[in-house]
């Protein structure tokens, strides 16, 4: 899981994070696939993704069964109803309601699976996004919850990646600000460290943001100044707006 992590941290296409992580994380806390939701589980809207197998057999189905699956029964409501968000299973949080619910039998007729594994992005307040992890025969494993509950920092960590990612490409100067990019060798972590150095936001509040340490911040700054050609925050900064790496303020 972490070798994927650290492709993904180093993957240039937002688009393309979550379809990496969505490849490793079922094995990892004993599911068989999984599906992820970036915006509220609510039936009446947002994008859900899936590896082309499971999007593959939930194909053709109508609204409601799509509403369905987007509701994220029976965890949407647990999770609005409090500040925690540790992962659950479906069979934990809804009892013997779980087994008699339409999801279950929507995800028993699609996906041959009885149970599901909720793994919400840690901090997320309003929406409650996360995935959720499917398998079939026993319930998972307090291990394999555990398992999840570890890697919810990672998890958290490439979101936070995607959301910069996907921010400098609306505001960076289009076409030409990847290729400076690729010129000056910056990594996609790097450019995201800088964008939140154009905030003007410290190592430690960069660090709280994207979930690492003020060590590896300042390490990420001085690589930055470097392939920059700078010394100073102040100067790194408008070079890369003169170059077109980040907006203009």
């Amino acid at each position: 899981m972490l070798s994927v992590a650290v492709a993904a941290l180093n993957e240039r296409d937002p688009g393309r994070l979550w379809p990496l992580l969505a490849g490793a994380l079922p094995g990892v806390c004993g599911g068989e696939t999984l599906i992820y939701k970036l915006d509220d589980w609510n039936e009446n809207e947002g994008t859900v993704g899936m590896p082309p197998a499971v999007a593959a057999a939930f194909d053709g189905l109508g609204a409601a069964d799509l509403g369905l699956l987007r509701a994220g029964y029976p965890f949407a409501r647990h999770y609005a109803a409090g500040s925690g968000r540790t992962p659950l299973t479906a069979r934990r949080t809804a009892g013997a309601a779980w087994s008699a619910s339409p999801t279950a039998r929507l995800i028993g007729r699609v996906l041959d699976a009885d149970h599901v594994l909720a793994i919400p992005l840690p901090r997320t307040t309003t929406p409650i996004t996360g995935c959720m992890v499917y398998r079939s025969g026993t319930d998972f494993t307090d291990d394999q919850v555990r398992a999840a509950e570890q890697v919810q920092p990672l998890l958290a960590a490439v979101e936070q990646q995607r959301q910069l990612l996907e921010h400098w490409q609306r505001s960076a100067v289009p076409g030409p600000a990847g290729e400076r990019a690729a010129e000056c060798a910056l990594t996609p972590r790097e450019l995201t460290v800088l964008l939140l150095l154009a905030d003007a936001l410290t190592a430690a509040a960069i660090g709280r943001r994207l979930g690492i340490s003020d060590r590896t911040v300042h390490k990420h700054v001085e690589k930055i100044y470097r392939k920059l050609g700078t010394r100073d925050r102040i100067s790194t900064v408008l070079r890369a707006q003169r170059l077109g790496l980040i907006p203009m303020p």
